[in-house]
């Protein structure tokens, strides 16, 4: 062989800085898919979460109230807007699509939700990021620290991006806009494709009210300045209590609010469990669009005399619910429940969500409201 042939490159078993950029990038990416993926699939839900936000900063700095409040009846649009950019720039960031633009988009998408996730840790505030929606909940500090790491994982491919080359992949980035909004809107207008939340159609009621199991806990004790950690609640009266620790945490209930009342009747929550419930749920009746009435008036008004009792659940005030029901024609019980629990049950205003012996056998958004024949299989 002539000398002065070039020798092909000697390859060693040690990754080179640019195998580990991208493995960094595919980590990052499909990340940032599967996050915004899950909170497009409950958008409202991410809605809410934003919204509790924009109050605790209204609240805490009170010279920008006005500007963070006039944000909050846009936050649906910016939601949808917030979980599509996740899942696009996952996409570009996966498909090599300008790679130097997508990184720095992605470190300002990472660097807002980092400013979250500190303020609620620091400030113990918005308890629930909600970073990947119902699938998984996160503490203050995990999702913080989650976020830490993301962001270093992007400052080193932003340190790396000049190696990266810019594909002709527009159409992947397109398409996953496309159907991300898409799924955006239709879970907006007929509820979440996957329901995730803990009052879907399937779900034990009463049984997500108790612990899976008996939960044990531990319980901190201190004596002489120092600190021990117990099983059992020490008999020695020298041992000063400091804090008690649940061990499975996993076992506790996983509903803890649900409650229904009646003012007249007190409190009907076991009740709610009995039987066949049909709950047309109203959350605001002055928000309501009139149009979505009828086919719940008529739905209700079928059902009487059947296997399922109708009753309307709202946590609006008795003059505004009574006179709601007198605009619309709707003469059924009223009860009242929780606002945020309301929120949790059922994304729309109005819905319908039916019981049957405490288990969720139907979830209706008000732009498919199920006919009577539905109703009665679905309680079979």
């Amino acid at each position: 062989m002539n000398a002065t042939t070039p020798q092909p490159p000697v390859k060693t078993g040690t990754p080179t800085m640019l195998t580990i950029a991208r493995i960094a990038r595919f980590l990052v990416g499909l990340l940032f898919i599967l996050s915004g993926l899950i909170k497009m699939n409950d958008p409202v839900g991410t809605q809410i979460k934003m919204t509790e936000y924009f109050e605790v900063f209204a609240e805490d700095l009170p010279a920008l109230a006005g500007f963070f409040h006039a944000f909050i009846p846009y936050m649906l649009y910016f939601s949808v807007f917030m979980c599509a950019a996740e899942v696009v720039l996952g996409v570009a960031l996966l498909v090599s699509y300008r790679p130097k633009l997508t990184t720095w988009l992605l470190l300002l998408l990472v660097g807002f939700f980092t400013f979250l996730t500190f303020y609620s840790a620091y400030f113990n505030k918005v308890t629930d990021c909600g970073c990947f929606g119902e699938a998984l909940k996160l503490k203050p500090w995990t999702s913080f620290t989650k976020d830490v790491v993301l962001m270093v994982l992007i400052l080193f491919i932003i340190g790396h991006r000049n190696r990266m080359k810019s594909r002709k992949t527009g159409w992947a980035v397109f398409l996953s806009f496309v159907l991300s909004v898409g799924l955006g809107v239709w879970a907006i207008q007929y509820l979440s494709p996957l329901d995730m939340l803990p009052y879907a159609v399937g779900k034990n009621i009463p049984a997500q009210m108790k612990p899976s199991e008996p939960l044990r806990f531990s319980y901190i004790m201190t004596k002489d300045g120092q600190e021990y950690e117990m099983e059992k609640y020490p008999t020695d009266t020298t041992f000063k209590f400091k804090e008690m620790i649940t061990l499975n945490e996993s076992a506790k209930p996983k509903i803890t609010d649900y409650r229904v009342w009646s003012d007249t009747e007190g409190d009907f929550t076991e009740q709610s469990f009995q039987g066949n419930k049909l709950f047309v749920i109203v959350k605001d009746p002055a928000t309501i669009d009139a149009g979505t009435l009828p086919a719940i008036r008529t739905l209700v008004n079928e059902l009487k005399g059947t296997t399922v009792t109708p009753l309307l659940l709202t946590s609006a005030s008795d003059e505004a619910i009574n006179a709601f029901k007198k605009e619309f024609l709707l003469d059924i019980p009223a009860y009242k429940g929780d606002a945020t629990v309301l929120k949790t049950i059922m994304r729309a205003d109005p819905g319908t969500w039916l019981l049957s012996n405490g288990v969720v056998r139907g979830k209706w958004h008000n732009n498919r409201t199920p006919g009577k024949a539905e109703v009665l299989e679905a309680v079979k």
